[in-house]
């Protein structure tokens, strides 16, 4: 899913990139994917492009290389030990990947910190990261997101929209309709 021919189909020079990532056939895995799903149907500012990669994290590594992009929102299932839903921003430490190097080229098997290391392997990040990241009940295959994320989609693109709002100075981002 990608929002670009509703914004003028071409990656160059676009500020923002918001890229949902998971496996759909892994339960909560798939919180990234149904985010982005959601985000792709609203209207967003010209200067922000939304896709889907699901599992396709080479896409997203070479994505954000050559999108030239200021800012990217990875939107993904975090385990962080949290309770289920809880709904997290982060901004890692892209330095901290530096030293790793890409363990797999598996299209099917590169997470978001693998996506970092395959970055500076090939000559760094461009731009900010952020992660909205939402804590996982079920990451067991099987299809459909638990209660506890799906109750978290809403509060997650909402997130969203506000970090949008923030990096792009256009309130209207946040009247998108979502009762909080």
């Amino acid at each position: 899913m990608d929002n670009s021919a509703a914004t003028g189909g071409s990656t160059r020079g676009r500020s923002v990139l918001v890229a949902g990532v998971g496996n759909i056939f892994l339960h909560d895995d798939g919180f990234g994917v149904e985010v982005v799903r959601r985000l792709a149907l609203e209207a967003l500012p010209d200067c922000v492009r939304v896709i889907d990669f699901g599992i396709r994290g080479v896409h997203l590594a070479y994505e954000m290389l050559d999108g030239g992009y200021a800012t990217t929102i990875i939107v993904d299932a975090t385990p962080r030990g949290e309770k289920p839903g809880t709904v997290y921003l982060i901004e890692p430490d892209l330095k901290s990947f530096a030293s790793r190097e890409p363990v797999s080229f598996d299209a099917h098997a590169m997470d978001p910190q693998l996506v970092f290391s395959t970055l500076q392997s090939l000559g760094g990040v461009t731009g900010r990261v952020l992660i909205v990241g939402c804590e996982p009940l079920d990451c067991d295959e099987g299809i459909g997101l638990s209660e506890a994320v799906q109750c978290s989609v809403d509060e997650a693109v909402c997130l969203v929209h506000s970090v949008l709002a923030e990096i792009t100075g256009e309130d209207q981002v946040i009247n998108h309709g979502i009762d909080r």
